[in-house]
C-alpha cells in the first residue's frame, strides 16, 4: 500500500493475522456482524536499544520506577536549595491531591476525578500555595 507522511512516500505492508470466523453472529445498526477469532496469540515484540537525540533507551523491556528525587548527600548550597524547593513543591501537590481525594469521596465522585493537577511552567497556582502549604503556626 503505497502513503504518504508529510510529503514523503512510502510503501506500507500491514501485517495478515490468521482468523477463525466464529458461529456467534450479531446485529448492529441494522448490519449483520460475524465475528473472528484470532488463531494464533500475539507475539511480544523484541528488545531493541535505540538513540533518539543521543538519548539511549530500550524498547520491549519494563523498567522499575525511578525514584521522583535524587537524595543530595552532599554538594553546593545551590544544590541542596533547588532539592528542598523541589520537595516542598512536591509536598504542596501531595496536600492538594489528598484533600481532592477526600473530597471525591464524601461527594460520590469516582477515584479519578481528584487526580487534577493544573500544573503550568513548573509552578504551583498561587491559590494552591494558600491553600495547601503548611501553616505558619507554631507549637511551644
Amino acid at each position: 500500500m503505497k502513503l504518504t507522511y508529510r510529503g514523503i512516500a512510502y510503501d506500507y505492508n500491514p501485517p495478515a493475522v490468521a482468523t477463525v470466523e466464529d458461529q456467534a453472529t450479531g446485529t448492529y445498526r441494522g448490519v449483520d456482524i460475524r465475528f473472528r477469532n484470532v488463531k494464533k496469540g500475539a507475539v511480544q515484540q523484541p528488545t531493541l536499544d535505540l538513540v533518539y537525540r543521543g538519548v539511549a533507551y530500550t524498547t520491549g523491556e519494563i523498567k522499575a520506577p525511578v525514584a521522583a528525587t535524587p537524595v543530595a548527600t552532599s554538594g553546593s548550597v545551590v544544590d541542596k536549595a533547588r532539592l528542598a524547593m523541589m520537595k516542598h513543591h512536591r509536598t504542596v501537590k501531595q496536600r492538594q491531591q489528598v484533600m481532592l481525594g477526600r473530597l471525591a469521596y464524601e461527594v460520590g465522585l469516582p477515584a479519578s476525578a481528584a487526580r487534577y493537577w493544573n500544573h503550568i511552567q513548573g509552578k504551583v497556582h498561587p491559590s494552591f500555595w494558600a491553600t495547601y502549604d503548611r501553616s505558619n503556626a507554631s507549637f511551644s
